[in-house]
């Protein structure tokens, strides 16, 4: 069994219209050094797999067909053996 993390980011030059937003709250609350927010996405899933290149298969498949957007988004995982 594996366990996976997912991180997904917009790729550069989309517009976050999100993070626009937060960083201009964050500016409202005092903190003026705040610049260019960016928000993305963050999964947790575990895996069956018999070994950690099936893992990585798996997981990859699944980022393209379904957890992320690869027009305008970028993805990345972090995948390690679920202790029992």
């Amino acid at each position: 069994m594996w366990q996976a993390k997912v991180y997904v980011t917009l790729k550069p030059g989309v517009l976050d219209p999100q993070g626009k937003a937060v960083e201009q709250a964050l500016k409202s609350l005092g903190y003026e050094q705040t610049q260019s927010v960016r928000l993305g996405k963050y999964m947790e899933l575990e895996l069956a797999a018999d070994s950690l290149d099936s893992a990585k298969t798996q997981l990859d498949e699944m980022c393209r067909k379904l957890l992320a957007n690869t027009t305008i988004e970028n993805y990345r995982f972090d995948l390690s053996e679920k202790k029992a």
